[in-house]
C-alpha cells in the first residue's frame, strides 16, 4: 500500500493504492495530521480509486480526518470507482455524511 499527496490550493488530494488497514492506518492518519496542520489545509479529498481493500481502521481514517476537516470549517470529498469500495463506503454509513463522487472534478 502507499499514498501519494497533491495539494492544491487550500485542498490536500491524497490517493490511496492498494489496501488501506491495521497495518496502514496509522501511518497514512498520522502523515495527513501533519499536512493538514502544517500546509493550512481545510479541504481534504480521499481518492479510493485504486484501492483494492479497506478494513475498520481505513473507515476511522476516514472519519477522524472528516472531524478534523470540518472542524476547520472545511469540506471532505471520497472519489470511488469500485463497487466493492462503494459497498464497504454505504454500510458504514459514510456517504450519509461525507459526498461520494466518480471523478475528482466532481469535487471541485
Amino acid at each position: 500500500m502507499h499514498f501519494n499527496f497533491v495539494i492544491k490550493k487550500n485542498t490536500l488530494i491524497v490517493k490511496i493504492v492498494g489496501e488501506l488497514d491495521h497495518h496502514s492506518a496509522g501511518e497514512l492518519r498520522e502523515q495527513l495530521d501533519s499536512k493538514i496542520i502544517t500546509e493550512g489545509i481545510s479541504n481534504l479529498v480521499f481518492d479510493l480509486s485504486d484501492l483494492v481493500f479497506m478494513d475498520s481502521s481505513g473507515i476511522g481514517v476516514i472519519i477522524g480526518r472528516y472531524k478534523l476537516i470540518k472542524s476547520l470549517g472545511g469540506e471532505v470529498y471520497i472519489v470511488s470507482t469500485s463497487k466493492n469500495v462503494d459497498k464497504l463506503l454505504s454500510l458504514s454509513g459514510i456517504p450519509d455524511i461525507i459526498k461520494v463522487t466518480k471523478t475528482y472534478e466532481e469535487t471541485e
